[in-house]
């Protein structure tokens, strides 16, 4: 069964990326890197942070947007943005938040996305968070959607 796939605009920190590709290693997704990242994106520097799961994560790199976004539109890709300025929980059941032609992208650890990429959104979805909270750790925040992702779909 095909789930939705988890993006990462422009990643800052190596250790959360590392994380997150070995979250999709271990839980079947698919990890999207748009660059740059604010890292250095070599193998070698992945697998100090994702361990022996890097080898295992299905990961497709692009260099920047632009190109992400042309292969997501050649695809037929819906695309679906966490962020903190939606009102739209990512359990919303009401909502059809996910289907299996998702990329569900999640932006920078420092300031998210530029508004062109917000714009691009099909659907913003939210984690909800106490009042007055920020946000989640980004490793923590795709854990998070990824459970939900394999509670709809099945591992």
């Amino acid at each position: 069964m095909h789930k939705p796939l988890i993006a990462l605009y422009q990643p800052d920190i190596p250790g959360n990326t590392g994380a997150i590709l070995r979250l999709g290693a271990c839980m079947g997704l698919g990890i999207h890197i748009i660059g740059p990242a604010g890292f250095d994106l070599s193998d070698r520097a992945l697998k100090r942070a994702g361990m022996d799961y890097i080898e295992m994560a299905a990961l497709t790199r692009h260099d920047g947007w632009e190109e992400f976004e042309e292969w997501r539109i050649s695809q037929g890709l819906r695309l679906v943005l966490m962020t903190t300025r939606s009102d739209i929980s990512y359990t919303d059941e009401t909502a059809q938040t996910f289907n299996v032609r998702d990329v569900v992208l999640f932006g920078r650890e420092t300031v998210g996305v530029p508004d062109r990429v917000h714009a691009a959104a099909d659907l913003r979805l939210t984690i909800p968070m106490a009042e007055g909270r920020r946000s989640l750790n980004l490793a923590m925040s795709v854990a998070m959607v990824a459970g939900e992702i394999n509670r709809r779909f099945g591992l």
